[in-house]
């Protein structure tokens, strides 16, 4: 395939270049000097044209710093800046006057919803955007393949020595794990923050040292905007089909035994499951080690039940999650680098025995998609899908067999984002499909109740009740979806009129 190469970043030599390993993080300093406003920091970190910027979500939909920083860069006159966010929400529409005036002119992120990805596939974007999953850009930072300029990270309580957490006041929003890895290896470093403390945090995600620069803002977003997408479980005839068949899977696999280790969203789908898991593992009288990943009000409700021993989080989903996380000793912060990255040393992701996930499209392969809809337009990106699927013990792809009137089984997906050798079953309202290299899944399984298909037959089934519609699609590449170790996965092509 023909990678197009542009850019500082420069993705195509990036994303073709062999596995790198990890660069020691940074070494800590004094504390951080305190600056009047945006512009100064600016200044100070002596930012160029063509510069990368980078940001985290953990606000979410509620974000307000990407759109303050983007806003002085422009009125400084800055052009060519490249952002390497963690995600972009509909909050940041902005964002694209500032593409289209020339002030951005890279993005790389790990998901993207909104005006911004409607741009991008109208061909906004003078060279292709980057996806990478959580890990993967925790691994291109870490490595120095990702080089960032300056790291603008909203932190809701700061130390005047530096150290800075998600935990407590006004926009309280959870553990900081993605601004972790950014502090670490940024080459400057700017904190914003509401509120500065006269002493440091009792527990803090980025440590003393590590910012260079702090600003304190008027406001860093709405905490109340976390949640965003699905809100509640699930409770249609389908959903619940799969709900119950995905614990019947869990409880078939073998693996739910004391320290089992679970992940899953925060969709409709996966909190039903995660609601079911604690009646499953209090019936089996089991205890299990951790939960993992973007935590949820059900996560924690397993945690309270005593039927976890910890939370392992790297980004909450809602604010009972946040809340948690304010008051628990047992819900602990971990790094996007500690969570999924491919050359850390032992991450989370390997340690998994169930991941519970999603998807906009599978195929006959078993490659989800969850980038692209059934008609090809951006509506996310890799997240976290990709690296807890490759690996966990057991991963299960949950999926209606349509939705929008597109069928979701199909014969390939519009966008493979995660391979199906990391897939090893699927689970529809129709029944289940094991990959058949999971051999000792299907002996397990077909010494159960569970309605056993093949994936043939699931796709056959979804395009009866939803037959497959053409793409739309020009020849022009406006992202690339890249291996979270390295290397072009698929490209996104843009829209025709």
């Amino acid at each position: 395939m023909d990678i197009p190469v542009g850019g500082k970043y420069r993705p195509g030599e990036a994303m073709l270049a062999p596995a790198p390993s990890m660069l020691p993080p940074k070494a800590a300093s004094g504390p951080p000097e305190l600056l009047s406003n945006l512009r100064e920091a600016l200044i100070a970190c002596d930012i160029k044209d063509g510069g990368t910027l980078s940001f985290h979500h953990h606000l979410r939909d509620g974000d307000a710093v990407l759109n303050q920083v983007l806003n002085a860069a422009a009125e400084a006159g800055l052009r060519g800046l490249t952002v390497a966010a963690s995600s972009i929400f509909p909050i940041h529409a902005p964002l694209v006057d500032h593409i289209a005036t020339g002030v951005v002119t890279g993005l790389v992120c790990d998901y993207v919803k909104g005006p911004v990805a409607s741009a991008i596939m109208a061909g906004l974007m003078p060279e292709p955007v980057l996806l990478q999953s959580h890990g993967g850009r925790a691994r291109a930072i870490s490595s120095g393949q990702l080089r960032i300029d300056v790291a603008f990270l909203g932190a809701p309580r700061v130390g005047r020595d530096g150290a800075a957490t998600g935990a407590g006041g006004r926009a309280s929003c959870g553990p900081l794990g993605y601004a972790m890895v950014d502090a670490d290896y940024a080459k400057n470093v700017v904190l914003l923050t509401e509120e500065i403390c006269s002493a440091p945090p009792d527990r803090y995600e980025i440590e003393p040292g590590k910012a260079d620069f702090l600003v304190k803002v008027p406001s860093l977003g709405d905490n109340r905007r976390i949640l965003s997408g699905a809100t509640a479980i699930a409770t249609d005839a389908a959903s619940s089909t799969i709900v119950d068949l995905v614990l019947g899977v869990i409880q078939a696999s073998g693996l739910v035994a004391n320290g089992f280790s679970f992940q899953t969203g925060a969709g409709g789908i996966s909190l039903g499951v995660a609601n079911k898991l604690g009646h499953l593992l209090a019936t089996a009288g089991v205890r299990g080690g951790f939960i993992s990943g973007g935590i949820a009000g059900g996560h924690v409700a397993l945690l309270e039940a005593g039927l976890f021993e910890r939370i392992l989080d790297v980004q909450s989903f809602d604010l009972e999650a946040v809340r948690s996380y304010e008051r628990s000793v047992t819900h602990i912060a971990m790094s996007a680098s500690r969570y999924a990255s491919p050359i850390d040393p032992s991450p989370v992701v390997d340690l998994l025995d169930t991941v519970v996930l999603g998807a906009a499209e599978v195929d006959r392969s078993f490659n989800v998609n969850v980038a692209t809809g059934g008609d090809g337009v951006i509506l996310g990106g890799p997240g976290g899908h990709p690296d807890t699927a490759a690996g966990a013990k057991l991963t299960i792809v949950t999926t209606r067999l349509r939705a929008g009137g597109n069928p979701k089984i199909v014969d390939r997906v519009a966008c493979c984002v995660t391979p199906g050798c990391d897939v090893d079953v699927v689970v529809t309202e129709a029944g289940i499909a094991v990959n058949p290299m999971r051999i000792d899944l299907l002996e397990r399984f077909r010494k159960s109740s569970l309605p056993l298909r093949t994936i043939d037959q699931l796709a056959a089934i979804a395009a009866l009740e939803a037959p497959v519609r053409p793409l739309n699609k020009s020849d022009s590449i406006v992202a690339l979806v890249e291996r979270r170790g390295g290397g072009c996965m698929d490209v996104i092509y843009g829209r025709t009129a």
